[in-house]
């Protein structure tokens, strides 16, 4: 996947106009597993759009690639519900023994239900 179509996505998901968002949000969507790596960058570069931060969480879920473990982790204990949503249903969608324990320890923990 070509990094200039990823830069020019990300620069239209942070225009004001919804509908210009939302059609560079399901170009990643489409391409998630091909910019993963970049998704989790821009994702952990994200402090001022918490919107933006949801979309991008929900990018890297629906990529399904190992490397986002530590992400979904890391989110389980956020303050935002969003945020624990896309971590919860990351680590889900990741199938994986790993996720599996991490969903049990954050349950156990109260973090999630």
């Amino acid at each position: 996947m070509s990094r200039r179509r990823f830069d020019q996505a990300m620069q239209l998901m942070r225009e004001r106009d919804p509908r210009v968002r939302e059609k560079a949000f399901d170009f990643l969507r489409e391409h998630a597993d091909g910019y993963v790596d970049e998704l989790i960058a821009e994702f952990a570069a994200e402090r001022e759009d918490q919107d933006l931060g949801c979309w991008l969480l929900e990018l890297i879920a629906e990529a399904r690639a190992a490397q986002a473990l530590a992400v979904f982790r890391d989110q389980l204990e956020s303050r935002e519900e969003p945020l624990r949503f896309w971590a919860v249903r990351g680590l889900e969608m990741l199938e994986s023994r790993e996720a599996d324990q991490l969903l049990e320890q954050a349950r156990a923990n109260d973090w999630i239900f």
